[in-house]
């Protein structure tokens, strides 16, 4: 449809003389002569083979047809200018949008955004929590194998919780992949106290799912076994959330022990409301990744994100298991 247009500046001269019935004032808006606009405006009714003006002497009224393409076309230019405006703000944009899943969200990005926003005033971050699949060609959402633009405008980075295998995208791994145990100080002083990893018979298993899985099995099935535990506890008893920032409030609540990363949980670490009991780990295939494009890694907002990610995570100190 587009191909069959009339000349853009013929449409354009209709469009200024249409709104003031006035050819001079149109040639005066589009810093050309009175003349240029009738030859314009002439060209356009030829090519269209319709009458858009009555002309008379000292008068210029609209025909039906001029009327009713008066209010699109001034509405299509006003989207045109609009479109301009944001091609020639986009690099100087201070919106950055960074899609996140929940958990991440929650348990580490949020207690220590404050000090990217400190550090980094000019840049308006929005924060889009979703566990959503990210498309390859734009950093828009998947949902239903349908695209979906995220509410507010387009990504410009995603964390997400996988293999890392993320075709068309620069793919930067965040954490080391492993799990461990983690709960409430007060379980290691409860009636049965958390010594061994025996002692999780006494307590509440605590799952996330849905979740990844080693050849069907969870991560409390492979740490158990890793443990010496297969078949003394079962592995697939207790409470279930579909999110591990719900389990390890759980856990914090004293409601049971959570298998997760401990890196989701550095800041309840530090703050003394978990403990990991034992210091067996999981090692697995799946953690967090930074995820953006090609299109988008020059942004200066993009790089200031990455080096202030990268440098709070260096600056973490290892976690330890206690005793």
């Amino acid at each position: 449809m587009i191909s069959h247009l009339p000349p853009l500046n013929a449409l354009r001269a209709f469009e200024s003389a249409a709104r003031h019935l006035s050819f001079k004032k149109a040639a005066e808006e589009l810093h050309v002569t009175p003349a240029a606009i009738s030859h314009q405006i002439k060209a356009l009714e030829d090519n269209l083979d319709i009458r858009l003006f009555h002309r008379g002497s000292r008068t210029l009224a609209l025909t039906p047809v001029g009327q009713v393409a008066l209010g699109k076309l001034h509405a299509g230019f006003n989207q045109l200018a609009e479109a301009v405006e944001d091609m020639r703000s986009y690099d100087n944009d201070p919106i950055f949008t960074v899609s996140v899943t929940p958990s991440f969200a929650n348990k580490w990005l949020m207690p220590r955004l404050h000090r990217f926003v400190a550090k980094h005033p000019d840049i308006e971050v929005r924060i889009t929590a979703s566990t959503k699949l990210v498309d390859n060609k734009s950093m828009t959402l998947l949902q239903d194998k349908e695209l979906v633009d995220v509410e507010l405008g387009s990504i410009d980075i995603a964390i997400r919780f996988g293999s890392g295998q993320f075709p068309g995208f620069r793919v930067e791994k965040l954490f080391p992949a492993t799990v461990l145990p983690l709960c409430s100080p007060k379980l290691m002083e409860d009636t049965h106290p958390l010594r061994n990893p025996s002692d999780l018979v006494h307590h509440t298993l605590l799952h996330v799912d849905p979740i990844y899985r080693f050849e069907h099995q969870s991560y409390w099935e492979i740490w158990l076994e890793a443990a010496g535990l297969q078949g003394k506890i079962d592995p697939v008893r207790g409470m279930h959330f579909n999110h591990a920032y719900l389990a390890l409030e759980a856990a914090i609540d004293g409601l049971g022990v959570a298998l997760t990363q401990s890196i989701l949980a550095a800041s309840d670490i530090a703050t003394g409301r978990l403990v990991a009991p034992f210091r067996q780990e999981l090692s697995m295939d799946f953690t967090y990744y930074l995820i953006y494009t090609e299109a988008t890694a020059q942004r200066p907002s993009l790089i200031a994100f990455r080096q202030w990610l990268f440098d709070e995570i260096r600056s973490m100190k290892a976690l330890r298991p206690v005793s």
